[in-house]
């Protein structure tokens, strides 16, 4: 693991960061040569260095440390104890340890800085027939190099420019009025499968986040809770017809919404449960389709990117545009439309004299045909 310096450098010690970002020493004293010193402060190759620039010799040269691993599967072994990987959520994770697991398998004992900018572009290029997958294993990879040239394990990270790998997608099918109203007749108020459809189209959290939430969350007709994904907290006002089919729907416990033994789903086998949900109503689509239904009357109704980002939990914008570049932009250009004229009316309309009547503007007018 790495050694962590002392708060207070010793005598004529200066400390710098790379363009890499990697963090080096030198030894200076006033204005004279900057001799660039070994290893890093309390570290005996620290010490011998220092010790030379102290007596004006020669630093002697770093010598390579043969007992310290370099293997790939020391590397991520070291990076998932770190807490930079203790931040990510649950299912990232879980995600990222599926593609160290594979790499471990298949190459963990490889010297891990003889990864190269080229190792990664192959690696891509080995996944390019399932792209999306391939650009998380990316990301997982970014997210290694990343801490490991920040705790001086690399010089340099091989994941820097490389670029994602294109690919166009639809996602998930949105859900249509016509699938709202299949589910409906066959879910009525009462049953958990229709409670779980009105809890996400009018809240449009992810399932993530749906088969946690619960009577904790709500005060009044308010739902306020914390994304499991991002961190974000939403806040979001329920109409009456959810709350009433909130006190319609049996339940045990504090979860709006629960399995048939009366307990909370996991994320993954209430994304099951819904998805043959729908399959009973006649609708092929699952939960998330059903959350893009929502994000997509929210834009058509008119919500800003950022409104959109509060109730959808998105942490950038980018998500958010997909929606409102897709909004209805006919009956957002008609709404537009009118801002414009009220706002051209208030422009062109007459200034009345304060104080002037119908009186006062007779005056006016016989006075201009005397004059």
């Amino acid at each position: 693991m790495t050694k962590r310096m002392p708060r207070k450098l010793p005598l004529y010690v200066v400390i710098e960061r790379t363009r890499h970002g990697k963090i080096v020493f030198y030894f200076r004293i006033g204005k004279g040569e900057r001799r660039r010193l070994n290893g890093v402060p309390g570290t005996p190759e620290f010490k011998r260095a220092y010790a030379a620039a102290m007596a004006g010799e020669a630093i002697p040269e770093s010598k390579p440390d043969t007992g310290a691993p370099k293997s790939l599967r020391w590397l991520i072994e070291r990076y998932m104890e770190s807490s930079a990987w203790a931040a990510y959520s649950v299912a990232t994770r879980k995600q990222h340890g599926l593609f160290f697991k594979q790499i471990v398998e298949k190459s963990g004992n490889s010297n891990y800085r003889h990864v190269t900018r080229k190792s990664i572009m192959n690696a891509l290029e080995d996944r390019k027939n399932t792209p999306a997958l391939a650009n998380n294993f990316l990301k997982a990879m970014k997210g290694l190099f990343k801490w490991a040239l920040r705790n001086d394990h690399v010089d340099v990270d091989p994941t820097l420019n490389v670029q994602r790998l294109k690919h166009k997608t639809v996602g998930f099918p949105v859900w249509t009025a016509e699938d709202v109203r299949l589910f409906c007749e066959c879910w009525p108020i009462g049953t958990m499968p229709r409670l779980a459809l009105e809890m996400i189209v009018h809240s449009g959290i992810r399932r993530s986040d749906i088969h946690r939430a619960g009577i904790q969350h709500l005060s009044g007709n308010q739902l306020s809770i914390a994304t499991a994904k991002t961190g974000a907290r939403i806040t979001v006002e329920l109409p009456q017809s959810v709350m009433d089919a909130i006190s319609a729907t049996k339940r045990n416990g504090l979860h709006f919404i629960e399995n048939a033994h009366g307990k909370p789903f996991t994320k993954e086998s209430f994304g099951n449960w819904f998805g043959d949900c729908a399959r009973k109503a006649g609708v092929e689509k699952n939960a998330h389709g059903l959350r893009k239904l929502s994000a997509t009357l929210a834009a058509n109704g008119g919500a800003t990117t950022h409104e959109l980002m509060a109730q959808f939990g998105w942490s950038n914008v980018q998500q958010a545009e997909v929606y409102t570049r897709g909004a209805d932009r006919a009956k957002l250009g008609v709404k537009t439309s009118r801002v414009v004229a009220e706002q051209l009316q208030a422009m062109k309309a007459p200034h009345q004299i304060p104080g002037a009547g119908s009186a006062g503007v007779e005056e006016v007018e016989t006075s201009k045909k005397k004059t």
